[in-house]
């Protein structure tokens, strides 16, 4: 059974002036996304910044979003790195927290081998009970895993129970679901890519386009697959060119900038990551007027 299925948001994590997280902003997003019909909550993945907080930071997101979402949907949080054993760690330290799921990108920078990704997600998978999903994202990482390694850490690994494929293979994804038949849990990693994952198999999506409109990127997947390809296309279609302008600068910097513009003050990002330029502003706004979002 799928950790979940449909649309889960890949939030943002925001800040007030002076760079410390803001709470209240955050419960409101989290409110937001609820009503907005998002069928998870992923917590500092990518999106959230957490390459630039603290362990303590990470760990009081977690436990508020937690207790913010008090069980009306699921909560998956992301707790990978490039240290095995600092991903173990700090996976047990969130597993306690009550969490649904975790969310664990390949090791960045390391370059692992198709041995060496197998070695560590079986580590993590050891030390923990809960259902993983494993992040492919190659294009951040520097490192790629297979089909074959994935269905293979499926196979050995009770708790490995998905992944967040953001390879932008389809061919990929392709043989990745003819050889998991059912075993492992697809969820698409790009916005633009949701129907043509799920046409594959895939179960949803863990979205950067659900910050800023939840309720049409469950729609996307849930029309889909409760059997209204149409209007799902239509949907994922008509969203094409926000979900390009979102990613028009490293994500999160775009999703952010959005927010700001739609009122929601989610603040600034950390440095390395600066803000919008200007011309990609106008860009955003622009994009969101074109689906409604703005006036």
């Amino acid at each position: 059974m799928a950790l979940f299925k449909g649309a889960g948001v890949a939030l943002i994590t925001p800040f007030n002036e002076d760079l410390t997280v803001n709470y209240d902003m955050l419960g409101t997003l989290i409110e937001r996304q609820i009503e907005g019909k998002t069928d998870a909550i992923i917590v500092c993945g990518t999106t959230g910044e957490p390459a630039t907080m603290t362990e303590g930071e990470k760990l009081s997101v977690i436990k508020y979003t937690v207790e913010k979402a008090a069980g009306r949907i699921p909560v998956v949080a992301g707790t990978g790195g490039n240290s095995t054993q600092v991903v173990v760690d700090f996976s047990k330290k969130v597993q306690v927290l009550g969490v649904d799921g975790l969310l664990v990108v390949t090791p960045f920078y390391n370059k692992a081998t198709q041995n060496g990704l197998y070695a560590h997600y079986a580590e993590v998978s050891k030390a923990v009970s809960l259902p993983i999903i494993m992040y492919n994202v190659p294009s951040r990482t520097g490192c790629n895993i297979l089909p074959e390694t994935a269905v293979r850490l499926a196979r050995d690994c009770e708790n490995i129970v998905g992944i967040k494929e953001a390879s932008g293979d389809i061919s990929q994804v392709m043989k990745l679901a003819k050889l998991s038949k059912g075993i492992l849990d697809i969820y698409s990693g790009n916005d633009d890519q949701i129907i043509p994952i799920l046409s594959l198999g895939g179960v949803g999506v863990i979205s950067v386009l659900s910050n800023v409109a939840p309720k049409e990127t469950h729609d996307i997947v849930m029309e889909y697959l409760e059997g209204d390809r149409e209007r799902a296309l239509d949907i994922q279609l008509r969203y094409l060119d926000l979900i390009n302008a979102l990613f028009c600068e490293v994500n999160p910097i775009p999703v952010k900038g959005a927010m700001n513009i739609m009122g929601y003050n989610v603040g600034k990002l950390r440095l390395p990551l600066t803000e919008l330029e200007e011309s990609h502003k106008e860009y955003v706004k622009a994009s969101l007027g074109e689906v409604g979002l703005i006036k």
